[in-house]
C-alpha cells in the first residue's frame, strides 16, 4: 500500500509553483475585501467623485514610495562616488537622515510648510491634528486625505536633506550631521516651501512657478550643501599647497550607475505625483521629465568627452540628475522640445560647474552642488522661457526674485546651523580618523570587512 509520504498525490502538491500557493491567501484577502466593500456600499453609495478620490489617493500614495526609494538611489550614489574607507558612513547618513527628516517634519516642518498663517510661515494643526481645511486641502474626495498628502510631502523634505550628505561626505562628525538635517527639515526647509506652496505663501501668490521643487527642494539643498562643504574645509590632501588639485577616485562605479538608475527611476513619482492626482498630464509630465534626464546624458557624455578626451561615467550619471533636477521646475508646462533644450543645458553645465568648485577649493566629492543648485537655479529659470503658459519677460523676474529669496534666507539659517555646530559638539572629524576612514572611526566596521583589499594584494605579490 503506498503510503502518505511517498503517494503520487503528495509528489503532484510538491510540483505546484509558490506563486500557487500564494495566490491562494491573496484570494481569500480579496474575496474579504469586497465582500468588505459590499457591506459598506449598503451604507454609502459609491459616488464617481469618491471612486476617483480613491484613485487619486492610490496615485499619490505610489509616487511617494517612488519618492521614498530615492533614498536608495543617493545611498548608492554617494557611496560609490567616495572611498571604500568612508562607505558605511555615508551609507549610515543616507539612512538616517529619512528616519530625522520623517519626525522633524512630522514635528514641525508640515505644519509651518502648509497650515494656515501668515504669507511668511504657517502655524498650527501640529503632530498632523488639524482637518483637511487646515492644511489647505479640499476634504476627501474632492482633495487628498491629510495622511497621504502629508507622505508625499515628507518624501520631498526628505530628499532636500539628503543632497546635502554627499557634498559634506568623508570628513563630517555623523551626530553633527544629524543634527543639522533635523534643523534643515524642521525650520529651514519648510519656511521657503511655505512662500511657494501653500495657498498663502507670498512667493505663490506674486506667480513664482517651481512645480515639483526644482528651488523649493533641489536649491534649497545644494544651498545648505554650499554652506556646509565651504565651512567643513576640503579633505585632507585634496587641494595642495602649490594649488594643484589631487584626484581622489570613487571606489565603486557600479553601485553608483545604480544609484543613479535608482534616482532616475524615482523622479517618476517626484514630478508626476507632484500633479497631485491622477489625470491626463501626468503621462505628460512623466514624458517631458524623461527627455529631459536623456538630453542631459547625452549633452554631458559630448561636453566632457569634447573637454577632457574621454566620456567620463561619473559624468554621465550627474548629467542624468542634472537633466532631472533642470526640469522639475516646468515639467508640467515646456514642450517635448522645451524639455529636450533644458535638459541639454543642464548637461552641459554640470560639466563646467564641477570644476569651478573645485578651483574654489570647495571639496563636493559627489557633485551635489553643481548638479542640484547650479541645476535647480538653471531649471528655475528656463520656467520664465520655455513655459508655454507662463513664459515671458515678467516670469523670468518673478522666477530670479523667488531664486534669490530662497537662496539668501537658505544661506543665513543654514550658515547658523553649521557655525553652532561646529562651536559646539564639532563639525569634522579630526585628521587621523579621517586618514583612516569614518567606518572605523565612527562605526567601528567596515563595508567590506573579509575582502581582499588591492593594496594587500600588492605588497603580496612584491614579496
Amino acid at each position: 500500500m503506498t503510503t502518505l509520504k511517498n503517494s503520487p498525490l503528495k509528489a503532484k502538491f510538491r510540483r505546484i509553483p509558490w506563486s500557487i500557493w500564494l495566490c491562494i491567501p491573496l484570494s481569500l484577502l480579496i474575496l474579504l475585501s469586497l465582500q468588505t466593500a459590499v457591506a459598506a456600499e449598503e451604507t454609502e453609495e459609491l459616488t464617481p467623485e469618491t471612486i476617483k478620490g480613491i484613485i487619486d489617493t492610490i496615485w499619490i500614495l505610489i509616487a511617494a514610495i517612488l519618492v521614498i526609494f530615492m533614498n536608495a538611489g543617493f545611498g548608492m550614489l554617494e557611496t560609490g562616488f567616495c572611498r571604500q574607507k568612508n562607505a558605511v558612513s555615508i551609507l549610515s547618513k543616507n539612512l538616517i537622515v529619512f528616519a530625522l527628516a520623517t519626525i522633524a517634519y512630522f514635528a514641525f516642518g508640515f505644519s509651518f510648510m502648509f497650515a494656515d498663517g501668515s504669507p511668511v510661515i504657517g502655524f498650527g494643526g501640529w503632530l498632523l491634528s488639524g482637518d483637511a481645511e487646515v492644511y489647505g486641502l479640499d476634504p476627501f474626495p474632492e482633495g487628498l486625505p491629510v495622511t497621504v498628502f502629508f507622505l508625499f510631502q515628507v518624501a520631498f523634505a526628505g530628499t532636500a536633506a539628503t543632497i546635502v550628505s554627499g557634498a559634506v561626505a568623508e570628513r563630517i562628525k555623523f551626530r553633527s550631521f544629524m543634527i543639522f538635517s533635523f534643523l534643515l527639515v524642521a525650520f529651514a526647509y519648510p519656511i521657503t516651501g511655505h512662500w511657494v506652496w501653500s495657498e498663502t505663501g507670498w512667493l505663490g501668490n506674486l506667480d513664482f512657478h517651481d512645480f515639483a521643487g526644482s528651488t523649493v527642494v533641489h536649491s534649497v539643498g545644494g544651498w545648505a550643501a554650499l554652506t556646509g562643504a565651504y565651512i567643513l574645509g576640503p579633505r585632507e590632501g585634496k587641494y595642495l599647497e602649490d594649488g594643484s588639485m589631487t584626484g581622489i577616485p570613487p571606489h565603486n562605479m557600479s553601485i553608483a550607475t545604480l544609484g543613479g538608475l535608482i534616482l532616475w527611476i524615482g523622479w517618476f513619482g517626484f514630478n508626476p505625483g507632484s500633479e497631485l492626482e491622477a489625470n491626463l498630464n501626468v503621462p505628460y509630465i512623466a514624458v517631458t521629465t524623461n527627455l529631459s534626464a536623456a538630453s542631459g546624458a547625452i549633452a554631458a557624455t559630448i561636453a566632457v568627452w569634447l573637454r577632457f578626451g574621454l566620456p567620463d561615467l561619473s559624468m554621465i550619471i550627474n548629467g542624468v540628475l542634472a537633466g532631472l533636477v533642470a526640469i522639475t521646475a516646468s515639467c508640467d508646462g515646456v514642450s517635448y522640445i522645451g524639455a529636450i533644450i533644458i535638459g541639454s543645458v543642464a548637461g552641459v553645465l554640470i560639466v563646467f560647474a564641477v570644476p569651478i568648485f573645485d578651483r574654489l577649493k570647495i571639496d563636493d566629492p559627489v557633485g551635489a552642488i553643481s548638479v542640484h543648485l547650479v541645476n535647480g537655479i538653471w531649471g528655475t529659470l528656463a520656467v520664465g522661457i520655455f513655459h508655454q503658459e507662463l513664459a515671458s519677460v515678467g516670469q523670468f523676474f518673478t522666477q530670479i526674485l523667488g531664486i534669490a529669496s530662497v537662496g539668501i534666507y537658505t544661506v543665513i539659517l543654514a550658515t547658523i546651523f553649521w557655525l553652532a555646530l561646529k562651536f559646539s559638539v564639532g563639525l569634522r572629524v579630526d585628521s587621523a580618523e579621517e586618514e583612516e576612514g569614518l567606518d572605523i572611526g565612527e562605526h567601528g566596521m567596515e563595508a567590506y570587512s573579509g575582502f581582499v583589499q588591492m593594496e594587500d594584494l600588492t605588497l603580496d605579490e612584491e614579496h
